[in-house]
């Protein structure tokens, strides 16, 4: 009797730690067989279709002159269209979070807008606003300044479509801010400048940097909205989503996905160091707290 009560804590001891979330095999599983089914399952089927083509065919598919011009300027029109709305998305979410004015709830709105209008309206608005008879347009284009059918016009649909992720990555963070923190600099006799700059800034530095990562992203991938004001030509304004389109539409559908790999691979890559920069600047915001 003793000794079978001697031993319970030892049974206790040996018994496997248990978990804090309960289900959590059961919910992990779920999630692999999930992530599986939709992302990685379809992205190996690329990837397989890709290895019919040799390596000569593969590198003949994917380094072509025009090819190489279209990655030119998906990559450059999307870091170009990112980083104003990591400006401006801020500067939306600033207005947002700290004044007050009339018809606040309706230009908050309006920010989602682009979630909720399909690409081809956008492509088609812009379009109209800017091409050489349209409302802008038509005011623009005799000073020189053409907005439609070039890459500039990539780069302002590429801007409609990813400022909402910047903004809606942002304003939570400036809405949970600690503004004791901005009155204690402003105490200390810092000016403005350097309040945001060492208290603020540093806070929200994260949420940029995902906002960034979210729109970059967004924007590589952009279809709809681009291929109606980009004019389409060859080596001038014609971007890689569509260079894949057309080789699906010429039943070439291994140059399609040797293209679509080169996209994937690279986008992966640059959302790899996007989120260890993103990583870095946390903890190195932890440390310094």
């Amino acid at each position: 009797m003793t000794a079978a009560v001697l031993s319970a804590p030892e049974a206790l001891r040996k018994r496997a730690p248990r978990r804090v979330l309960p289900g959590f095999r059961l919910t992990l599983g779920y999630t692999l067989f999930y992530l599986a089914l939709i992302v990685l399952i379809p992205l190996s089927a690329l990837i397989f279709k890709t290895f019919t083509l040799t390596l000569e065919q593969f590198w003949a598919a994917v380094s072509s002159p025009r090819v190489v011009a279209s990655y030119q300027l998906t990559f450059g029109a999307s870091l170009i269209a990112a980083l104003v709305n990591v400006v401006f998305g801020l500067l939306v979410a600033w207005v947002l979070v700290r004044y007050p004015f009339p018809g606040k709830k309706i230009v908050d709105a309006l920010v989602d807008l682009p979630f909720a209008l399909p690409t081809a309206v956008a492509g088609i608005s812009l379009t109209a606003l800017l091409a050489g008879n349209g409302w802008v347009g038509q005011y623009l284009e005799p000073l020189g300044i053409k907005l439609a059918f070039n890459p500039n016009g990539i780069v302002i649909a590429l801007i409609f479509i990813g400022l909402p992720f910047v903004v809606r990555t942002v304003q939570p963070v400036l809405e949970d801010a600690e503004r004791e923190l901005e009155e204690a600099a402003t105490c200390l006799g810092a000016t403005r400048w350097q309040t945001f700059t060492r208290v603020i800034f540093p806070s929200i530095a994260p949420a940029l940097l995902t906002g960034f990562a979210m729109a970059f992203a967004r924007a590589i991938g952009e279809y709809g909205s681009v291929i109606f004001i980009a004019g389409n030509m060859p080596m001038i304004s014609e971007i890689t989503p569509l260079i894949i389109t057309a080789k699906l539409e010429q039943y070439d559908y291994a140059g399609a996905t040797a293209v679509a790999v080169v996209l994937l691979v690279i986008s992966f890559v640059l959302l790899l160091v996007i989120n260890a920069l993103q990583s870095w600047q946390r903890k190195r915001t932890g440390a310094q707290s």
